[in-house]
This record gives C-alpha cells, structure tokens and sequence, in this order.
C-alpha cells in the first residue's frame, strides 16, 4: 500500500467533474433535460498525490467543441497544488440508439456563453 490516491481513481474525479460541468450549464444527468456523451478518449499527466481525507478541488473547462464531439481540458488541485491534468473527449450520441449525432445547438450557445475562455472550434 502506498497510501495515496490510486491513480486510476482521478479519471473517476474528472467524470464527476463532467457531471457537475453539464449541471452548471442546466444540463441534469437524468430525467428532462439530458444530453447523451460517451467518453472516447482520455488521458492524464500526474504531478502530485492526493492522500486519504485531502480536499481536492475539480476543474473542467471545454476545450475544443466540434459538430459531434467535444474535449474537456481536466485539472485537481489540493490548494494551489497541481495534482493531476488531462483531457476527455465525448462524443454525442442519440438517446436509445447510442448513434452519434450533433450537439444541440441550445447546448453549444450555453457552452459558449458559460465558458470564460472560448473553445477552439472544430
């Protein structure tokens, strides 16, 4: 036991920090208002260790927003301290079917209008 966070646990972070993000924009993870995305890529550059009862602080911003696709830059910090970054990239998809479809428009102008930095568009 090494007594740190294990390192897969911090891609479980940045999907509750994905998770909060869509609620920030009015998006709910079920019931109305509920946007399909599946995750197709992700990766992480670790800098620091979390540790047992740490209070870790979650920071998504989008990054890159596309037709279909969009890809989150992911930070967690303990204080000031860089911990872990990464990106995630989701893909749209069709309730039911899981096909891939645009993003709603409503949902990139809320994305737009909440982000402080603009996403490179694709």
């Amino acid at each position: 036991m090494q007594g740190i966070v294990f390192n897969a646990n911090y891609f479980l972070y940045f999907d509750v920090g994905m998770t909060e993000y869509l609620r920030a924009l009015g998006y709910a993870s079920a019931g109305e208002n509920v946007l399909e995305f599946f995750t197709v890529n992700a990766n992480a550059d670790f800098r620091g260790s979390a540790v047992f009862d740490d209070m870790i602080d979650v920071a998504i911003r989008c990054q890159r927003l596309g037709t279909k696709s969009m890809m989150l830059a992911a930070a967690i910090f303990r204080g000031d301290e860089l911990l872990t970054d990464g990106s995630l990239t989701y893909v749209h998809a069709e309730p039911g079917t899981k096909n891939t479809m645009p993003i709603p428009d409503a949902f990139v102008s809320r994305l737009l209008e909440f982000e402080k930095t603009p996403p490179e568009r694709k």
